[in-house]
């Protein structure tokens, strides 16, 4: 049973994936060698897949099936306020005020999308991620603040993976 791996524009086809009766930790091993990554979710058909313990047939994985892999990439705490300028600390708050807003409103729906995905759904979350990556990307850091520079990198990750995963979806509606 091939089954398809996608991480970003990153994607791997399997031809030889752990058994259906095979635990899901033997899945996230390969997912951990093939990218390097310690932590990052395991989505398929809009579900997490996350018990380690529970066979791959309990997430109803089926041959040519898609399962989109998400790093958990942390958007870091800002360090203490003494070690950074109020200005450097205003960013930070922006950035992390961002990404947690795409948190709460849209990736609950980008769930739901991969379950039941309409076109007009698909334009209304593309659009929303979109401009969510434009004022990220509008928040322009000076280039000695490093915690903000850092912070703004990775939340542009994040959400540019919640696009990636959006198009993944919708790209593989009709098979």
């Amino acid at each position: 049973m091939p089954l398809t791996l996608t991480c970003g524009n990153d994607r791997r086809v399997l031809t030889n994936p752990p058994r259906e009766d095979e635990k899901l930790a033997e899945l996230r091993q390969i997912v951990k060698d093939w990218t390097g990554y310690d932590e990052f979710r395991m989505i398929h058909k809009g579900a997490i897949m996350k018990d380690d313990n529970a066979p791959l047939s309990a997430y109803h994985i089926k041959p040519n099936s898609t399962i989109a892999i998400i790093p958990k990439v942390p958007v870091a705490a800002p360090p203490p306020s003494s070690q950074i300028s109020k200005s450097e600390q205003d960013t930070v708050t922006r950035i992390h005020d961002e990404v947690n807003s795409v948190r709460s409103t849209l990736v609950p729906d980008l769930q739901s999308f991969a379950v039941r995905p309409t076109e007009k759904e698909h334009l209304r979350l593309a659009e929303l991620l979109l401009q969510s990556l434009l004022r990220l990307d509008a928040i322009a850091p000076d280039s000695s603040w490093e915690a903000a520079r850092r912070d703004r990198k990775n939340a542009v990750k994040e959400v540019q993976g919640y696009i990636d995963q959006l198009d993944d979806a919708w790209r593989t509606r009709a098979r």
